[in-house]
């Protein structure tokens, strides 16, 4: 694996050291894949690229690194962070921050190495939790036996007094369960619609004005794989739209 590396100081000096030890690092080696000075550049270097690991100073003109890393952590795919500072009484606020590792000034190329190695690791849980995220089955109870239902095959789940269809392209199953957990677990994958509905947001391919005989004109989603429109509530309206466009 090799990770790439935001290094963030206002220090031009001080980039330039992290870069050359970044450069002695190997098992996990490490590329230099953006520099910045301030928060406003790390958040524009940030949407310009993806990062595994941003290297942060904590003393910075404007914006300091304590609050800046409380705005990375809410980014999706929020890059790791580890604090390279001169000053050693931030450690505690920073792992309350969720920051790998802490690094103090004059940085010392084997904790470099070792903080690395953190992030590679958690790189590689990330990594093992997606995939299985990715063969996750419904076990489903159908006429007294289990069936296991691939979640990639699933189109749209959809409450039904006190139970949740589960639609496919090719067949409609029965699960026993909320609306509210599924939403939960399934947050990457699917997203709501309606106060009754997730739906895949792979599969949604439109969004049509609807006439609904209980709720009047409004809007619907319409899905690859299967005929029938679903309704989209207004609450909903923007985040369909949103999904739609990206």
């Amino acid at each position: 694996m090799t990770l790439h590396v935001l290094i963030v100081d206002d220090e031009p000096l001080a980039r330039a050291r992290l870069k050359t030890l970044l450069g002695d690092c190997t098992a996990p080696a490490a590329v230099v894949a953006g520099e910045a000075a301030n928060a406003v550049q790390t958040m524009e270097t940030l949407r310009r690229g993806d990062f595994d690991l941003v290297l942060l100073d904590i003393h910075m003109p404007g914006v300091d690194g304590m609050v800046l890393a409380r705005t990375l952590r809410e980014l999706p795919n929020a890059p790791a962070v580890v604090f390279v500072t001169a000053h050693a009484e931030h450690a505690v606020q920073a792992f309350e921050l969720e920051a790998v590792d802490y690094l103090t000034k004059p940085v010392r190329l084997e904790r470099l190495q070792a903080a690395l190695q953190k992030v590679e690791r958690l790189q590689e849980s990330r990594l093992a939790a997606h995939s299985a995220e990715s063969h996750d089955m419904l076990h489903i109870q159908d006429r007294g036996r289990t069936q296991l239902v691939p979640l990639g095959e699933v189109l749209y789940f959809k409450a039904e007094l006190k139970y949740v269809t589960v639609r496919t392209a090719s067949k409609s199953y029965i699960l026993d369960g909320s609306l509210g957990e599924l939403e939960v677990r399934y947050a990457r994958d699917f997203m709501r619609i309606h106060r009754n509905a997730l739906v895949a947001r792979r599969a949604v391919r439109a969004l049509e004005k609807h006439f609904d005989p209980e709720e009047g004109e409004g809007w619907a989603v319409r899905l690859a794989g299967v005929s029938e429109l679903l309704a989209v509530s207004r609450r909903q309206l923007s985040l369909v739209r949103e999904a739609l466009q990206g």
